[in-house]
Order: structure tokens, then sequence, then C-alpha cells
């Protein structure tokens, strides 16, 4: 399901972007959007084919985890286009989330036994960081999200989660 979402992404925002006149902020938004979308397919990827009766499976997985966070960061850090501008709350949200979510990775597999209920909680907030690249690829599409409604989500690291 991500890897179609950023397939998607890289296609709609080359068609979306690809507009008449240069603007160097749309020209570099492009580039680092498009950057963004390729390194989370591959880690994606990656974090698909681990083999979880290999030994080392568990330190892939935080391994890659730990990657996609630093994507999801540099993701928050974009400097997005003055058209653009009312999406940034929603990358640095979603990078929020899976700095969250990579933290209660490492809890859940890092301890001598696996806490299940930090490994719970991680995919929450790994779900909660992709539904906002979903929401954000739709606007940059010009599409309105079929489902846009974040507001029932708490802060990550919010005592009612």
């Amino acid at each position: 399901m991500k890897s179609k979402i950023i397939m998607i992404c890289s296609i709609l925002l080359c068609l979306l972007l690809s507009g008449c006149g240069r603007d160097p902020a749309l020209e570099q938004f492009k580039e680092d959007f498009e950057v963004f979308c390729i390194n989370i397919s591959t880690l994606d990827t990656s974090i698909n084919s681990i083999d979880p009766s290999a030994d080392d499976a568990k330190e892939k997985l935080l391994d890659y985890i730990d990657q996609l966070d630093s994507e999801f960061q540099n993701l928050a850090q974009m400097d997005f286009p003055e058209e653009f501008d009312y999406l940034e709350p929603l990358a640095d949200s979603a990078g929020q989330y899976m700095s969250e979510a990579a933290s209660a990775y490492h809890t859940a597999y890092s301890g001598e036994t696996y806490a299940e209920n930090y490994n719970d909680y991680a995919y929450e907030n790994y779900k909660r960081a992709y539904k906002r690249i979903q929401v954000l690829i739709a606007y940059l599409h010009g599409e309105e999200p079929q489902d846009a409604d974040l507001a029932d989500e708490s802060d990550p690291g919010s005592d009612s989660e």
C-alpha cells in the first residue's frame, strides 16, 4: 500500500509541478519531495523484505525505522513553496509521529523481552505519519482527500495515547 502511495506521489508531483515558467523554490521543492518519495519507497521495500527468522532481523528493522524517521524529519524541514505553505504543518506532524513511532519501536524491541504494547503504540504512530503523507499528496495533486479528518488523533507523545 505504501509503495503504491510513493509511486503515485512521484508521478502526481511531476504532473502537478510541471507548469509554465521556472520558479526556483517550486523546482527545489519538487526535487526534494521526489527524493523523499524515492527514499521512503526504498525503505518500505527493505522493511518488507526482512526475514523475521534471521538473527539480525531486529537490528535491521530498527535501522530501517531510524532511516525512515530521518527521511520524515527531512520532509518536516523542507521549505514548501508559498502556494503550498499551508501543508507545512502536515509535514511537521508526520515527522513528529514518525519520531514517536521510531522511539516506541526501539523500546519494544531493544529490551530483553519484547514489549507488545510499545510495538502497538509505535505502529499507530507509524500509520498516522503515513496518513499525513497520503493527505499531503492528495492536496499537492489538487484533490480533496477522502479521509482528511485528522482531528480525532491526539498529538504524538501526549498522555491520551
